[in-house]
């Protein structure tokens, strides 16, 4: 009874190759070095340098600075009282996802980052002041333990209409 190998008829094993030989033919096709990629097709201009892409990265970074001037504008009492807003409304992003209704999922990293950004600027006012991060952590407790719960702008905006 004669047997087959599989690896003798796989073409993808390794043999070793000549120097200057084409490029083996791979399942993957990305992993073809661009010389092959111009050779296949002469039109095709391949370039090693990166695509620049600073444009939106400066427009992202602006808003930012926008937004964080818009913050650091605020007292801390509406610090405080935006951010106990914008836990709500991600409370209720965390609702509509657990329920299966639409809503959009960049939501949830920009409303964690604008709470981070708020609260930021808030330890930043009590660095400010000197309060230590012991007195700093005492006075947050006191604080979420003040906290009205109250619904979120947006559910207030609805049972108005």
């Amino acid at each position: 009874m004669a047997t087959m190998s599989l690896a003798a008829a796989s073409p993808l094993t390794s043999t070793p190759r000549a120097v200057g030989a084409p490029a083996p033919l791979t399942a993957f096709l990305s992993l073809r070095s661009g010389a092959a990629q111009a050779m296949q097709f002469p039109g095709l201009m391949v370039s090693s340098q990166p695509v620049e892409r600073r444009a939106a990265g400066v427009v992202a970074m602006a808003k930012r600075e926008q937004e964080l001037e818009e913050i650091r504008a605020m007292t801390t009492e509406q610090l405080e009282e935006e951010v106990v807003d914008l836990k709500g409304e991600l409370f209720l992003l965390r609702l509509k996802r657990s329920a299966r209704q639409e809503f959009k999922n960049s939501e949830f990293s920009r409303m964690r980052k604008r709470i981070a950004r708020m609260l930021t600027v808030k330890r930043e006012r009590e660095i400010e002041q000197g309060i230590n991060k012991r007195l700093s952590r005492k006075l947050d407790r006191k604080w979420k333990q003040s906290i009205v719960v109250r619904p979120p702008p947006s559910l207030r905006e609805n049972k108005e209409v």
